[in-house]
């Protein structure tokens, strides 16, 4: 009974310091393992029972007092449940979109590849459509070019023609024809642009050294000077080696036509290219290059060389006799009596 004593006033004790259940039911536990007498037992079971019925009255009367607040906390924590479970299946149903989006994404981005491809595809089929359409009037517009001696304009035009129809064009069987036609054209272009270079340095430059001895005959015939016609300056003739001699030491500032570089000369499809016959010589020279003709050219030059001076000399020697005869004819009518 002594023991049994001391185990309830532990069990007591043990009450009133701790509220944890586990603690209680560790030391009711200990109560009973230490007490051998079966009245004991049930005086510790009599209590437990009292401290039951005690807590469950207590527990209804706070129910009762806190019946509101109870009910309140109640149906929020069933509310905050409720949105957390529906915060859930929308999350899962979100990443499913997310997965599905996803690879209508990759399905898409290879459409959308394979579009560009396409698109890629077409633009250029497109631009050589465009070129065969303008390769079709290069014969037209050469044909302008050369009736107008816009030499530079059609040799750049003729030299992109046949690159573009032995290059992209070259599996193209429509523009056969057109092929060997250019190409052919190609091949004898150079002729033309020798034939004219030998004109302007031969022909067109002492032509105008015998028309300015006209004008200078007239103007000694009409002032009565009778004295010797001087000898032809050919000292500031302006020839194609001159011109780039003074090209490559020419000032940036200057604008004098020459100081401009025969790399830089274009024509200009207003004026007459044939006014400066130093230009129309540079351009054509220029367009020879183009036609990677140069060697072909200086070897022409080369050859006729000789027979053109000879032509100059003999075109010399009828103007001066025919400007003698002219003087001679003047002298006499003046002397008339009429």
């Amino acid at each position: 009974k002594m023991a049994a004593g001391e185990a309830a006033g532990r069990y007591r004790s043990s009450m009133g310091k701790s509220k944890d259940p586990s603690g209680l039911l560790i030391s009711v536990i200990r109560t009973l393992s230490t007490s051998d007498d079966v009245e004991d037992r049930e005086t510790e079971k009599g209590r437990l029972e009292e401290a039951y019925e005690k807590c469950d009255r207590d527990l209804d009367e706070l129910i009762v007092q806190h019946y509101t607040e109870l009910t309140t906390a109640i149906r929020t924590y069933q509310s905050i449940t409720e949105r957390i479970t529906n915060s859930r299946n929308k999350i899962k149903q979100v990443k499913e979109n997310l997965l599905s989006c996803k690879m209508l994404l990759h399905c898409k981005r290879d459409e959308l590849r394979k579009l560009w491809i396409e698109g890629i595809e077409h633009k250029h089929v497109l631009n050589l459509l465009d070129e065969i359409e303008n390769i079709k009037q290069v014969p037209q517009k050469l044909e302008q070019c050369m009736a107008s001696k816009h030499y530079l304009n059609a040799t750049d035009m003729l030299v992109s023609a046949v690159d573009s129809l032995e290059g992209p064009l070259l599996q193209v069987e429509g523009l056969s024809d057109l092929r060997l036609e250019l190409h052919s054209k190609k091949m004898n272009m150079h002729l033309v642009l020798i034939d004219e270079l030998h004109r302007h340095l031969y022909i067109k430059s002492t032509n105008r050294v015998g028309q300015r001895n006209k004008e200078k005959g007239r103007l000694s015939s009409l002032v009565k000077d009778v004295s010797p016609v001087p000898l032809m300056d050919v000292t500031n003739l302006s020839t194609p080696r001159k011109f780039l001699e003074t090209s490559q030491f020419s000032t940036p500032g200057s604008s004098s036509m020459r100081d401009t570089s025969l790399l830089e000369m274009k024509e200009d499809a207003e004026l007459d290219p044939e006014e400066n016959s130093t230009v129309f010589m540079g351009i054509l020279i220029k367009g020879l290059a183009k036609l990677k003709k140069i060697p072909e050219t200086v070897k022409a030059i080369q050859d006729r060389l000789e027979q053109e001076l000879k032509q100059i000399v003999k075109r010399s020697t009828t103007q001066v006799a025919d400007s003698g005869y002219q003087r001679g004819e003047n002298l006499s009518q003046e002397n008339q009596p009429r």
